[in-house]
């Protein structure tokens, strides 16, 4: 594990993944824009995270499910670095980009070699992906440019009223890029990630995920996610703050 911290925007440091190679290393595993944080890694440091895979000849398997999602910045697909298309597995699916979360249509994207050697043990361990899901999944293809577009457009929208919002409650927002979450700080109210979203679940009726849910660097954090209606994000940020103003900030 290599660890982000929100002083460095969340983003992967490649002196700390060259850092954690050693000679069993085979592959680094990297998902940008992120889940929790929102963080979008800038191209040079994954130009640099490139170089280290060349160096020590590593596969890089990038998670970019939430790549459509981004705001006031680009994204930079890995394997379209230069000499990672053939050293790269891109993971995406249709579940953020088209709205179709729990629907599970994803795939793979890589050598050909690899995407075989994966076949093998995914075709006995998963069953196959719903008619359903692959029925929509065709369509969203077809029909469904305009209206992710607009989903863009109005998570933005939402995005900047949960960030303010938050901080103007006294909690501390770093302001993510990509994705549909926010990632406060709960520092200062003394509780731990995981008391402060079960007594906000059990008092407030609002259910966040505790920062810890997702490593040791996600305590003291929690995870505000902004895919609902802006009437559910305004009036969940009424009751955050009501909370929040009952265990004060210190």
């Amino acid at each position: 594990m290599v660890p982000t911290y929100e002083k460095e925007g969340f983003e992967l440091n490649p002196d700390a993944v060259a850092e954690r190679i050693t000679s069993k290393t085979r592959a680094i595993l990297i998902g940008y824009p992120a889940n929790p944080t929102g963080a979008v890694m800038p191209r040079e440091k994954l130009i640099a995270i490139a170089e280290l895979a060349k160096k020590h000849h590593l596969i890089v398997i990038s998670d970019e499910i939430y790549a459509r999602l981004i705001y006031g910045t680009e994204h930079t697909f890995f394997p379209g670095l230069p000499e990672m298309r053939d050293t790269t597995v891109l993971l995406g699916g249709f579940s953020k980009a088209y709205a179709m979360t729990g629907w599970r249509i994803g795939y793979a994207c890589g050598p050909a070699e690899i995407i075989a050697a994966m076949t093998k043990i995914h075709q006995y361990t998963m069953m196959c992906a719903s008619t359903m899901g692959q029925i929509a999944a065709i369509e969203a293809l077809k029909a469904g440019e305009n209206s992710c577009m607009e989903m863009v457009v109005d998570y933005n929208r939402r995005r900047r009223v949960i960030v303010r919002g938050l901080r103007d409650i006294g909690l501390p927002c770093f302001e993510p890029k990509g994705a549909f979450y926010a990632f406060p700080s709960i520092k200062n109210t003394g509780l731990t990630s995981e008391d402060f979203a079960e007594k906000l679940l059990t008092e407030e009726k609002v259910a966040v995920v505790p920062g810890s849910a997702f490593g040791e660097c996600g305590e003291g954090y929690i995870r505000c996610c902004y895919a609902t209606s802006m009437a559910d994000i305004e009036e969940a940020l009424v009751r955050i703050k009501r909370f929040v103003k009952k265990y004060g900030v210190k």
